[in-house]
């Protein structure tokens, strides 16, 4: 059990997978708001019941309960709790309607580019063309995320915001897109990489959330046998 605010909205439930940066985004939201939660940790190999139920369209994670009623899809879980939750914590997004579009712009960025050329890194052979091809798509893609972050010490400015939470949780995996695709992150996004540093150090939401990326490490490697990848 999390949190210290009981919910209004009766018992949150979240289904989750240790790794997943979209279930680490819910952990981070509903930690930033107080709410008490109870977490129930997935198999992904083997999904359970409950989860193959509360979302049938995807059967994927996250998925949070509340009053038993599932909300699924990440981003869609984090507006949720935003509007559901209104009065609790730090919002996650800004109250001005332009500002709040060009968040949710950033945080459709992250999940429409960076996944794909993750998935490539990750997920094909030793010295297969896709590893390299994936690399450079994610530099790319990670530098126009570094010149929209510039100067500021968050995405959402001065505090950890909408943008940040949907991409943080990524930064656990950076250490494995590094060692199979044989580059480092700090080395082509240096301001990308303090910032991911900045939200851990400055966020206890943020720390108390996310895995070790050596866990996340040996997770994939362990996927990378299973799928005959090693």
């Amino acid at each position: 059990m999390e949190g210290d605010k009981a919910s209004g909205c009766g018992g949150l439930v979240l289904l989750n997978c240790f790794v997943s940066p979209y279930g680490n985004r819910v952990r981070i939201a509903l930690k930033r708001k107080g709410l008490a939660y109870e977490e129930k940790p997935e198999n992904l190999a083997a999904k359970s019941a409950l989860l193959l139920s509360s979302n049938p369209v995807h059967a994927k994670v996250p998925v949070l309960l509340v009053g038993g009623k599932p909300v699924c899809e990440s981003l869609v879980i984090l507006q949720f709790i935003d509007e559901a939750f209104a009065g609790a914590g730090e919002p996650l997004l800004p109250a001005a309607p332009c500002a709040r579009a060009h968040a949710r712009f950033w945080a459709s960025y992250v999940d429409t580019k960076l996944p794909e050329c993750a998935v490539r890194v990750w997920r094909s052979p030793k010295g297969a063309a896709a590893v390299e091809e994936g690399k450079k798509d994610m530099v790319a893609v990670l530098k126009t995320l570094e010149a929209e972050l510039g100067a500021k010490p968050y995405f959402a400015g001065d505090a950890l915001g909408y943008v940040d939470v949907a991409l943080v949780p990524f930064a656990p995996w950076f250490l494995t897109y590094e060692r199979l695709g044989g580059f480092t992150i700090a080395a082509e996004c240096p301001a990308l990489a303090a910032w991911a540093e900045r939200c851990v150090r400055e966020n206890e939401c943020v720390a108390e959330s996310l895995p070790e990326p050596e866990d996340v490490f040996e997770f994939v490697c362990g996927m990378r046998k299973m799928l005959g990848l090693d």
